[in-house]
């Protein structure tokens, strides 16, 4: 069978390079790829008829003539942004300077079919625990604006929020709970396949997620272990590139094994005093925190406010990768709405 074709056409040859470095990376030997850097030789190559699955083209460089050929999908390369239609059913625009990954994730995503993403081996899911050490840091908004980032740039995100209590029906379009006895039962007995036992209840609203439970995992009769198998054997299934799981701030053995299965941690802080300090208390009880897995983020940032991760009164031992700036109306906004967010759109890229 012929390895699906793909076609980069565009003149500046320094913004090519990373794209095809993307493609070949993540494509080899299972894709046939064309790069034309010379106008001369582009029209030349489009005077005769051509068969390709994918063609990505500057601006300057397309043309509606190229809809002769056979080409199932073509993505333009805008230099300015125009989120507007072109008219053409299998032409797409793309804002040219966006993030290479994000350019990337968008033409696989719309091409899947065409290159037979089926046939291509999938990488291992990967855990991302996000949790802190002390409540009301906003853990939860950045843990499923993150989310719902992965899930619009075309990554497959199951959400599952990890507490002893769970409290985030109100972000949800859905607020119901998950109602079936059978499930809880489950949940008890839980083997290492529990996720294939429950995975009926699973829900897709922006991404994934596993629904809130009916009360608490006391009162349930369910020990927080229970999130550790579902977590894994939802893993082993291969049904997802990410799953976030949403930790709360218990610290225990429970708390540990899942930062030992994680493959990132997001370790969200606010910069107040008493949230730095706890911060620090965790970073001291963890075992190889300054590991590249763990990414340290201050959420809720406002600049005109005192700042203790900068006082010079505070010793930190810990190092933060970014700041998410206060949201106006946080409580207000739709879950895909805060995932537009630049800070949590920088939060997920350096995930992916």
């Amino acid at each position: 069978m012929a390895r699906p074709k793909v076609i980069i056409a565009d003149e500046d040859a320094s913004y090519i390079v990373p794209l095809q470095f993307k493609f070949v990376t993540d494509f080899f030997n299972k894709i046939d790829l064309e790069i034309i850097t010379d106008r001369a030789y582009f029209e030349e190559y489009f005077s005769r008829p051509q068969n390709a699955e994918i063609l990505i083209i500057s601006d300057d460089l397309y043309d509606s003539s190229l809809q002769r050929h056979n080409i199932q999908n073509i993505f333009v390369m805008m230099e300015q942004y125009d989120e507007g239609s072109t008219g053409e059913l299998n032409v797409n625009q793309i804002f040219k300077y966006t993030s290479i990954k994000e350019i990337f994730n968008e033409i696989i995503g719309k091409s899947a079919g065409a290159l037979n993403i089926a046939a291509v081996e999938k990488k291992e899911t990967q855990i991302i625990l996000v949790t802190s050490a002390a409540g009301g840091v906003g853990k939860t908004t950045v843990a499923m604006g993150v989310a719902a980032c992965l899930a619009q740039n075309y990554k497959r995100v199951l959400y599952i929020n990890a507490a002893h209590l769970q409290a985030y029906h109100h972000m949800l379009d859905n607020h119901s709970v998950i109602a079936t006895s059978d499930v809880y039962t489950k949940l008890v007995k839980s083997t290492q396949d529990v996720y294939a036992e429950i995975k009926h209840v699973i829900r897709k609203e922006t991404f994934s997620y596993l629904p809130p439970f009916k009360a608490s995992l006391m009162s349930l009769g369910l020990n927080y272990s229970v999130y550790e198998k579902i977590i894994m054997s939802a893993k082993k299934s291969g049904d997802y590139n990410f799953i976030i799981v949403d930790a709360d701030t218990t610290f225990d053995e429970d708390k540990a094994a899942l930062l030992n299965h994680a493959d990132k941690v997001l370790i969200i802080t606010k910069q107040t005093l008493a949230s730095v300090l706890a911060t620090n208390i965790l970073v001291s009880n963890v075992n190889g925190v300054i590991a590249d897995k763990y990414i340290f983020i201050c959420n809720d940032f406002e600049k005109e406010q005192t700042n203790a991760l900068i006082s010079p009164n505070v010793s930190l031992k810990f190092t933060v990768s970014d700041y998410v700036e206060h949201f106006n109306h946080c409580e207000g906004k739709k879950i895909a709405e805060i995932a537009k967010e630049s800070s949590i759109q920088r939060m997920s890229f350096l995930i992916m």
